[in-house]
């Protein structure tokens, strides 16, 4: 067994019915987010210029795969469908969030960066632990083990 079978071997065995709410929460505000990155698109692609002048169409490409990630990621992780890999597919988001995006908020005092922390914790922990009992993908684990 390698390493990240042992993780997901110990996730599935670890994981106790309450952590599947803080896990819907995640994904519905992560939903949102993508929702609100939709609606503020040329603001935020005009905040990532700052660090990559000269290249809109990079900058595009990046906007839409933010909120393809966030919507569909964080629908799939609410209903607990491929948890691991909507967690793994959020994770560089929040990163590059972390270092360029809130870096001038750091020092103030409501800032967004202790949001990011929080998200990118969760998404970490989401992707060790899994979905949990509560989810679509345990509901067809179930419905596989009854039918053999």
């Amino acid at each position: 067994m390698n390493l990240l079978q042992r993780l997901e071997y110990w996730g599935d065995r670890h994981h106790p019915k309450w952590a599947d709410i803080p896990r819907i929460a995640l994904g519905l505000f992560l939903c949102y987010k993508g929702i609100e990155f939709l609606e503020n698109m040329s603001f935020m692609i005009g905040r990532m210029g700052d660090f990559l002048p000269n290249s809109y169409f990079a900058l595009s490409m990046l906007g839409h795969y933010i909120v393809f990630a966030h919507i569909v990621g964080g629908l799939f992780l609410a209903v607990g469908l491929l948890t691991r890999v909507a967690c793994i597919i959020q994770i560089p988001i929040l990163i590059g969030a972390l270092f360029f995006i809130n870096q001038e908020e750091m020092f103030r005092p409501f800032q967004q960066i202790a949001i990011t922390v929080i998200v990118l914790i969760g998404l970490i922990y989401f992707a060790i632990a899994g979905n949990g009992p509560w989810s679509v993908d345990s509901y067809f684990d179930e419905k596989d083990r009854k039918a053999t």
